[in-house]
Order: C-alpha cells, then sequence, then structure tokens
C-alpha cells in the first residue's frame, strides 16, 4: 500500500504538470489560427500516440525487465515538453509539443502499471488501481486551478511555463522511489512473478490473449469512438465564449476531481462485479455531447462532471481488467495491446467528433447515440460472461 500511495504522489505530480496543459490546449492551440477539425486531429493524435506506442514499450518492460528506467525516461519526456508547449511561436511547434508529451506517458506507463501490478497483488486490483487513479487525479485537479490563476493574470504562455517546477518535483520523488524499492517485482508471489529469463518474458504474440480479453478491449473501443477529446471540448469554450477564457481549465479541473472520486468507486465496483460494472459507461458517454456543446454554462459544467467521471471508469477500471486478463509475464504487452486498440478508437473519436463539429452538431450526437448503441451489444458478453479472474492463453 505505501508503495501504490508513494507512485501516487509520482503521479500527481506529474498530473499537476501535463493535466495542467491539457486542460488548456485547445484554447492555446485555436490562438495559433487551428479550427475544431484540426484540434482534435491533433489532441486525437496526441492520444493514440500515448496508447497506440504501447504496443512496443510495453513488450520492451516485459523483454528488459527495466522498469524504473523506462518510466523515468517518460516523466523527464513529459516534463520538458510542456514548458516547451508554453515556448512555442508556431502552429507545428505547439502541435509537437503536444504529441511529444503524450510520447511520455507512451514510454513510462506500461513500466510503471506493470509495477503497480505487482504491489496490487496483496492489495486488491480495483482498489490499488483505484487509489493510485485518485491520487493521480487530485494532481490533474490542482494543476488546471493553478494554470487558470495563471492565465487570468498573463496569458497562456505563464500558464504553462511554472508548471516546470512540480515536474521537477515529480522526477526527483521517482528517483527517491526507486532507491526505496529497487525491486517491486517482489511484491508478488514467485508463482505469477514474471519469469527471470528475458527471452521467455515476451510469452508470444501480442494477439495470444483471451477471447475474454478481446472482448473487452472492443466494448472500450466503441466507448472511445464516440468520446470527444477534451481538446475539442476547450475549443468550444474558446470559440463560442460560453465561459471566460480564465475559467477554461477550472472546468477541467473539475473534471479532474469527478474522474478522481469516480475512480475510487469504480475500483471498489470492480472488486464486487468484476466488469458488468462497466454498464455505465456507454449512458455516461452518450450524454457529454447534449450537454458539454451547449452554450449554457451550467450544463456545460454539468457536462463536464460526466465526461471525467467516464474517464474515471475508464483509467481505474481499465488497468484493474487488464492486469487479472493476461499473465503476469506478459503484462507489459498486455497493457500495450489494449492501450494501442484504446488509443486508435479516441483517435478516430476526437478526429470525428472535432470535423462534426464545424459540420453539423445534429450528426455529432447521432454519430455518439449510434456508437454507444453498438457498445452497449458489445458488453453483452462481458456482462453475461464470467467474472475477470479469466486468464490469457
Amino acid at each position: 500500500m505505501r508503495f501504490v500511495v508513494a507512485f501516487g504522489v509520482v503521479s500527481m505530480l506529474a498530473d499537476f504538470v501535463y493535466e495542467g496543459a491539457r486542460g488548456i490546449v485547445g484554447p492555446y492551440l485555436a490562438t495559433f489560427g487551428a479550427n475544431a477539425a484540426v484540434v482534435g486531429l491533433v489532441t486525437g493524435a496526441g492520444e493514440a500516440v500515448a496508447l497506440v506506442l504501447r504496443l512496443f514499450t510495453g513488450p520492451l518492460s516485459d523483454r528488459t525487465r527495466r522498469y524504473w528506467s523506462i518510466s523515468i525516461t517518460g516523466y523527464v519526456i513529459t516534463v520538458i515538453a510542456v514548458p516547451l508547449l508554453g515556448a512555442a511561436t508556431a502552429f507545428w511547434q505547439a502541435a509537437t509539443a503536444v504529441v511529444a508529451e503524450r510520447f511520455g506517458k507512451a514510454v513510462r506507463t506500461p513500466a510503471r502499471d506493470t509495477m503497480l501490478g505487482f504491489a496490487s497483488a496483496g492489495i486488491g486490483r480495483g482498489k490499488a488501481f483505484g487509489l493510485h487513479e485518485a491520487l493521480d487525479q487530485s494532481g490533474a485537479l490542482l494543476g488546471p486551478l493553478l494554470v487558470a490563476g495563471m492565465v487570468a493574470l498573463s496569458g497562456y504562455r505563464l500558464g504553462l511555463a511554472v508548471l516546470a517546477v512540480p515536474g521537477v518535483a515529480a522526477v526527483l520523488t521517482l528517483v527517491w522511489l526507486r532507491r526505496a524499492v529497487p525491486m517491486p517485482a517482489a511484491y508478488e508471489p514467485d508463482d505469477v512473478a514474471p519469469p527471470k529469463s528475458s527471452s521467455d518474458a515476451d510469452g508470444g504474440p501480442s494477439w495470444r490473449f483471451s477471447g475474454r480479453f478481446w472482448v473487452y478491449s472492443g466494448f472500450t473501443a466503441l466507448t472511445m469512438v464516440g468520446f470527444a477529446t477534451f481538446g475539442v471540448l476547450s475549443y468550444h469554450l474558446e470559440v463560442a465564449s460560453v465561459v471566460p477564457r480564465w475559467q477554461i481549465p477550472v472546468v477541467y479541473a473539475a473534471a479532474m476531481g469527478a474522474d478522481a472520486l469516480t475512480a475510487l468507486g469504480s475500483g471498489w465496483l470492480y472488486e464486487r462485479v468484476g466488469l458488468r460494472g462497466l454498464v455505465v459507461l456507454p449512458f455516461l458517454t452518450a450524454v457529454v455531447p447534449f450537454l458539454s456543446f451547449s452554450t449554457r454554462a451550467a450544463l456545460v459544467w454539468v457536462g463536464a462532471l460526466v465526461w471525467g467521471a467516464a474517464m474515471g471508469v475508464h483509467e481505474s477500471t481499465m488497468r484493474a481488467a487488464v492486469t487479472d486478463l493476461v499473465p503476469a509475464r506478459r503484462r507489459g504487452t498486455g497493457y500495450g495491446t489494449f492501450t494501442a486498440v484504446y488509443g486508435l478508437a479516441w483517435l478516430a473519436g476526437g478526429a470525428v467528433t472535432g470535423e462534426l463539429y464545424d459540420t453539423s452538431r445534429s450528426a455529432l450526437h447521432l454519430f455518439v447515440l449510434a456508437t454507444q448503441a453498438a457498445a452497449l451489444v458489445a458488453f453483452l458478453p462481458l456482462a453475461l460472461g464470467r467474472r475477470t479472474s479469466d486468464r490469457a492463453l
């Protein structure tokens, strides 16, 4: 538990940095002349990079077992990319920094989650990942609030520059944790821990997972195809003048607060009913565009809370489920494969919702409703099947 909490503090500080930036990415890109479709494409591409590249970084962590080195590298990339975003003088520079920040997340996350998976063996998967996500999102709540204050005082660039301070603190804390716990694999019993031979760590091609793993991946992908990135949502707040500019990161902070609270509840629910608790996701996703693309401030605030709640379910239960659905020796590969599917779906969702926002709001609503109806159909095997104690092939 102490290890999970300590890593939660690291993630809290890192989220202070990159979630503080993400709260204003949409309107910040708009200052370079980007429209909603371009914002959706850039932010969707960033999410895809953060998730799809784990197809490579996940197996890399399995083969090398250099979990700490890989994690630290990823955090350093993020800490550098965010201040550079604030220093951009052209659209391509800003877009590159957005994607680079997400690349850092792709590098570190499979190795980090594998270490958390080891520690969760004696705690409970849902409890451990839910607690970590809640701590993680507390930084995502505070970061946008700091940025909001800086934007109110001096604009976007100062808001991004000050995020270098918690970034340095995150890296220093991570280095300290590495010295305190050099071998996190020791937390998990020997009968399920990864093999010591790196030649055995890969365990075969990434598609050789259980059928239940792939059904879960397909359901999650369908929910994400209809899930707008916050870049598109915040772009709407800017161009439609729904709230004052300085309030946009505060709206994002509210979403992250909902994320943190929902993660705790979702982790608790996962321990009791397994994947069946995910039935709420299509319903949450379906109502987001009706609320978040409104021109009424009250509805936008509610939409942000719903959007954050959906993210809390995804980001806590997602990692807990993958930990249960794949063998320990292939967890990095399992995380990478699942999140690649997740990321490609979100890339498509970000691009389509951004394009439909520019062309037809009614078509956007219909598209989201159709994808979530399909997600509910895909959910049936999970609802009727066994709990997530299934193991991969």
